[in-house]
């Protein structure tokens, strides 16, 4: 019976998928009473985090469906066509093959709420509360409108383990039944809400009980494309907003004429690169594919690490603050929306080098701390860098190498890290290049407006001198989805366990970068490093691990090459 499955509400730490969230507070830049939300242009509220109930309730001996209100400190009682519900870009996650098949949906990655993500995201967490309407209530999904699938599901942890099907609330799709009963002794039920696209979604609820209906139309906007603060509530053709509450406009500032010219990269793939170059070393990013990709120096580009990346600190990892708090978290596997940095030593064969190629982080100047790491076969993290501990920190890679690991920023902000980059070449020269890589942590600056490289901010959080022996000292050897690229189809060797394959990813705007250089060969057989994480083996299946959920990267959507 639906009245009693409730959703499991164990943490599910899963790395491997997050999209981290994005809380838009739009242009309107209102605060709402009680619960600190934000306006959207028709007076609505923008619900984005938090839980919340929908609730049928009798009042004065009439059916209303109300919003009960829990994201902030007190419970705000709302009507569902004055709100716009937002579903970030952090939901999109793992559909569970018996979800897709309950809604006649898709088993590829959709946006979800109440999904295995919840508790590492910061997204709403909607429910349905039956104990007020004094009786069972019918649920209707009487209209729909959007830009694709809609539907709600019970799946819970339990229901996988047993092997069991989805059991299907309502949908849109035509095979689905469109009406579901809410017990009356249920309290909270926590149905999956799955979306397939991105785009605003109009939901219409009809809500009979005892002889007696209401019907309410819900805005819900759904991923990061679309600003929730802009969009009208409801059916969009009623604003609630007296002249008094309208947003005013503001006049966009003019960029400054002497606004520093930077690169920014918000999204795909990139890698942290050792290059030979006339005899030395060159360290230097690549953005884009294996086929088309393009070089820059480090200090022509600021890395953007945008809001979607925003997620919880799951449990057993102490070394990145108090569980549950927000950080920005690059995972190891490529995130639609999101830049995915990685290593790259693929342009030394082993022959051209006595050892390893060491990345030694000097410094790291900005609000907070970096940290970088994989999960080992026993799903527990190996920090390789930790600004948070002490530096100088070393990070090695074998020649012939390409690989990615997790990469968390603990707060917001302009954050610049300094790498020494060093290695023996086989006649014993020693080769090396001290570069300084910006990055821009969430939206509260412009990324546009941020000088590349070193920059002229005051030194935020104290960095550690590197001593001469640091770099002679690696921390950490690859891990997780590295790949040797030295012998086409080999597994990588012992010391450098794993594979990262995929489909190619292209970056934008690589070739009209000044001074950058475009290049399409190859020094041996690279990488591929696309939108899809392949077959990951060994230790690399618990590296995608935070507690459970390895499985879930195989079918993330492709990215246009």
């Amino acid at each position: 019976m639906i009245g009693t499955l409730t959703r499991d509400r164990r943490a599910v730490t899963s790395a491997a998928l997050i999209a981290a969230t994005a809380v838009l507070l739009g242009a309107a830049g209102l605060v709402a009473g009680g619960s600190g939300n934000a306006r959207a242009v028709g007076g609505a509220v923008v619900l984005d985090e938090g839980e919340l109930d929908f609730t049928p309730r009798l009042a004065d001996g009439k059916l209303e469906l109300q919003i009960d209100d829990r994201s902030g400190d007190s419970t705000v009682v709302r009507e569902p066509s004055q709100i716009v519900l937002h579903a970030p870009a952090s939901s999109l996650q793992y559909t569970a093959d018996p979800v897709a098949m309950a809604l006649g949906t898709t088993n590829m990655d959709s946006w979800q709420l109440n999904g295995w993500e919840a508790q590492n995201i910061f997204a709403p967490e909607p429910g349905w509360n039956g104990a007020e309407a004094g009786g069972d209530t019918e649920v209707t999904l009487s209209g729909y409108e959007g830009p694709g699938d809609f539907g709600l599901a019970l799946y819970t942890r339990e229901m996988d383990n047993a092997n069991a099907p989805a059991t299907p609330c309502l949908g849109s799709v035509a095979s689905v039944q469109r009406t579901f009963t809410l017990p009356r002794d249920e309290e909270r039920l926590l149905p999956i809400w799955q979306f397939t696209e991105e785009g605003v979604y109009r939901l219409t609820f009809t809500v009979t009980s005892g002889g007696s209906s209401d019907t309410e139309t819900l805005a819900v906007v759904v991923g990061d494309d679309i600003d929730p603060s802009t969009v009208l509530p409801g059916d969009g053709s009623t604003s609630t907003a007296s002249p008094t509450d309208s947003p005013t406009g503001t006049a966009t500032a003019s960029p400054s004429p002497s606004a520093p010219a930077a690169h920014v990269i918000a999204e795909g793939h990139i890698d942290l690169a050792a290059r030979p170059a006339h005899g030395d070393l060159e360290f230097q990013i690549k953005e884009g594919s294996e086929l088309h990709h393009t070089w820059y120096d480090p200090g022509q580009v600021v890395i953007h690490v945008r809001p979607a990346s925003k997620r919880r600190i799951p449990q057993g990892y102490a070394f990145l603050g108090t569980p549950g708090d927000a950080v920005w978290w690059l995972p190891l596997q490529q995130n639609t929306g999101i830049v995915w940095p990685g290593w790259n030593t693929t342009e030394y064969a082993k022959a051209d080098l006595d050892g390893r190629v060491s990345f030694r982080l000097d410094s790291v100047q900005g609000p907070g701390n970096i940290a970088m790491f994989h999960d080992n076969a026993m799903g527990v993290p190996v920090v390789s860098l930790n600004s948070g501990d002490g530096l100088p920190d070393t990070h090695t890679l074998g020649a012939g190498t390409h690989s990615h690991f997790d990469w968390v920023f603990s707060a917001e902000g302009v954050y610049r890290t300094t790498f020494t980059v060093s290695a023996t070449l086989t006649d014993g020269t020693k080769v090396g290049d001290t570069e300084t890589i910006a990055w821009v942590v969430g939206d509260d600056t412009d990324p546009s407006d941020v000088t590349p490289g070193a920059g002229d901010e005051p030194t935020a959080t104290p960095t550690a001198t590197p001593s001469e022996s640091a770099s002679q000292t690696p921390t950490a050897t690859a891990s997780a989805s590295e790949s040797a690229s030295d012998a086409p189809g080999a597994s990588a060797p012992a010391t450098d366990p794993g594979s990262g394959s995929g489909s190619g990813s292209s970056g934008t705007g690589g070739s009209t970068s000044t001074g950058a250089s475009s290049d399409t060969s190859t020094a041996g057989v690279l990488a591929s490093t696309g939108a899809q994480v392949g077959v990951i083996a060994g230790i690399t299946v618990a590296a995608l691990l935070v507690g459970g959920g390895a499985v879930f990267v195989v079918r993330r959507r492709r990215t246009a090459q």
